[in-house]
């Protein structure tokens, strides 16, 4: 594959190719433990999918197959048409355009906040600084974090670090972004600041696949939740299908353990 397959427009996925992820038959093993076998799924221009599940069913590590931070042990998956693998190159090219956004913030303590935003814009895009600036501007006012410019990761609290490394993610232009549980570190009363520009992200039409246990913003934004569970997909289908009216035992049991928290 060339670096030209692989410039920075190599997401604009064609009217004929509306899926942005294609997995088939994607199975992942830690040595001789099975997570998940034989998945397939995919995710359309423009979709939100939540995926949700009990903890350890491998939601987190199906996600981070799609950029490569997780290697599958079989089968294939494919962004953008261009088929992943998992040499440095590809691999860089790849996360340059698909946003992630951790359960920890990853900021870098000794930088400013807008040294976070700007310091990946100008060594993996080659953005010039004042551009890599101006980016930077625009995306914290995005998550309402202007303010918070000249800061240190240090003074802010969680929801505030967590909605920098969100615009840090989107200053990248991704063609599509990964939340990882990105409220589970945050007190209670942060998790609405995140989930709120989640939802605006999802508004605008941004491609998301998102773990999360937050099942009130699964309900409210996600076009499709995947239950992960018993080592694959136990369910799918709108929030209204899956949350209101699931098919499966397995979903039964799930929800009704939710409702005993």
């Amino acid at each position: 594959m060339t670096d030209t397959q692989l410039d920075h427009d190599f997401f604009e996925a064609s009217e004929d190719d509306a899926n942005v992820v294609e997995m088939r038959k994607v199975t992942k093993k830690f040595g001789d433990t099975l997570v998940f076998k034989d998945v397939d799924l995919d995710v359309s221009k423009s979709e939100v999918v939540v995926l949700v599940g009990p903890s350890g069913a491998g939601k987190s590590t199906l996600l981070r197959c799609v950029n490569g931070l997780e290697q599958i042990t079989s089968g294939s998956i494919t962004v953008a048409g261009n088929e992943l693998s998992y040499d440095e190159a590809h691999l860089n090219k790849i996360r340059s355009r698909v946003g992630m956004v951790f359960q920890q913030f990853n900021l870098f303590p000794h930088m400013r906040v807008l040294d976070n935003i700007t310091v990946a814009q100008r060594d993996v895009l080659g953005r010039n600084p004042d551009e890599a600036v101006e980016k930077a501007k625009v995306m914290l006012e995005h998550v309402g974090m202007s303010h918070k410019i000249d800061a240190y990761p240090a003074s802010l609290s969680g929801g505030q670090a967590q909605r920098v490394a969100i615009a840090r993610a989107l200053a990248m232009d991704p063609a599509m972004m990964l939340f990882d549980e990105p409220t589970s570190a945050l007190d209670p009363e942060l998790v609405g600041e995140v989930l709120s520009v989640m939802r605006d992200l999802a508004n605008e039409g941004m491609t998301m696949m998102c773990v999360t246990h937050e099942m009130r913003f699964a309900r409210r934004v996600a076009d499709r939740i995947i239950l992960i569970a018993d080592k694959g997909i136990a369910e799918e289908g709108s929030p209204e299908q899956l949350l209101d009216d699931p098919q499966t035992d397995r979903a039964r049991d799930f929800l009704a353990s939710l409702d005993e928290e």
